[in-house]
């Protein structure tokens, strides 16, 4: 693979398991990293508007042309379909999809021929599952955005993108699973299980192996994946299309 010779890479939600994978991962591959959080080092809350401009001017501050943008934001816990509160449906997508948009618009000066626009949605988007209600909702819309912004953006040789995780073997995902496990009076442990199990393969998707998914897309040759979702569900998926 052949990628950057310098530039800007921006990641939000640099302080989680993926998006940090993500950021020291873009590292890694010769980019300067604006990690946005809320805690920092670029602090800002990707929910507001005021991230807009947080995020640009930390951009500014940078030589070269951004040559992705990461939208790793994680989403709050909202509980299954059975007991979820409606408003946390719109929640999660404005947080998400109104993340990502906020995001692009930071940096839209700074885009060039080649720069990615990358989205981290999740395998729930594809494959609906009741006790994952709005992650599976959000990740739905989040693809449709990643499409528009491709019809938009591919114009100007600016390429989008969708990278669709399986559950993933984080500190969330554990947190999670424990609260599960509590309520039904089972083992964490068998909770987790049951997720590896969701895969034909018996295991999670690691934070490793989403970054260097999200790397390969730095690639010239990813034009060809330009408006499309790349799944790393480890097979859980079972249709075809």
């Amino acid at each position: 693979m052949s990628g950057p010779t310098g530039g800007t890479a921006v990641v939000v939600g640099a302080s989680g398991a993926l998006g940090g994978a993500i950021a020291e991962r873009l590292r890694g591959e010769g980019l300067d990293v604006v990690a946005v959080a809320r805690g920092g080092p670029c602090a800002a809350d990707i929910g507001s508007d005021d991230a807009v401009a947080t995020i640009a001017g930390a951009v500014a501050a940078l030589d070269g042309p951004v040559r992705m943008v990461v939208q790793a934001a994680g989403l709050p816990a909202a509980g299954p379909l059975e007991t979820i509160v409606p408003d946390a449906l719109g929640h999660a997508v404005a947080l998400k999809c109104g993340g990502l948009l906020r995001l692009v618009r930071a940096v839209d000066d700074r885009l060039e021929r080649g720069s990615r626009i990358v989205a981290l949605g999740g395998h729930y988007g594809i494959e609906p599952a009741p006790y994952a209600c709005a992650a599976g909702v959000t990740n739905a819309a989040l693809a449709n955005l990643v499409r528009q912004l491709a019809v938009s953006y591919g114009p100007r040789g600016v390429t989008a993108h969708l990278v669709a995780p399986g559950p993933a073997d984080t500190p969330r995902l554990r947190g999670l699973s424990e609260q599960a496990a509590q309520k039904r009076g089972v083992p964490v442990e068998q909770v987790l299980a049951e997720r590896a199990a969701e895969s034909p393969l018996g295991r999670l998707v690691t934070p490793s192996e989403v970054a260097w998914a999200v790397a390969t897309l730095l690639a010239p040759e990813a034009d060809a994946l330009h408006g499309s979702t790349l799944g790393l569900d480890m097979g859980a998926r079972r249709g075809i299309f």
